[in-house]
């Protein structure tokens, strides 16, 4: 993959039908979203509340062309352990089917620790579904380690 003809910038409106179709494109994504046009309104509306977040970064990475090969969400928490310190948070990772398999992913998660060293984080982290083992191993490549047991409480 060559690096140099890459770019990663913040989403804009514009990206957003993309996003949601790459977000929708898997197993555990068919079973959650609803990728359709025009996009129903609640994406537009959580779009809105992202970009307006200034703790909130939601990221493209697109070719020369113009093409979308992939996109992730940063959030970065400021919180008061670790001396009032700043965590990164990466969710909503996904590549699209064009281009898996080509380090898109991995050019993806570089960019994202340096970006959240260049925020002031003291850490960068993730959840993912246990029924993922292929991105579990993915992750631990990258020196991720899997050092806390994640809980979630869903209200719907």
């Amino acid at each position: 993959m060559d690096e140099k003809k890459l770019e990663f910038r913040k989403a804009t409106i514009k990206d957003l039908s993309k996003i949601v179709e790459m977000i929708a494109d898997d197993a555990l994504g068919k079973t959650r979203e609803i990728f359709q046009i025009p996009l129903p309104e609640d994406y537009l509306t959580a779009f809105d509340r992202i970009d307006s977040d200034v703790n909130q970064e939601l990221m493209i990475l697109e070719n020369e062309e113009g093409d979308i090969l992939g996109t992730f969400q940063l959030t970065f928490i400021p919180y008061l352990t670790y001396q009032g310190s700043t965590r990164a948070q990466i969710e909503a990772v996904r590549v699209h089917k064009d281009h898996r398999g080509k380090g898109v992913g991995k050019n993806m998660f570089l960019w994202a620790i340096e970006r959240s060293k260049e925020r002031g984080a003291h850490l960068l982290q993730l959840t993912t579904d246990k029924q993922r083992p292929e991105a579990i191993k993915f992750y631990e490549s990258l020196g991720f380690k899997a050092s806390h047991e994640g809980m979630k409480f869903h209200f719907i």
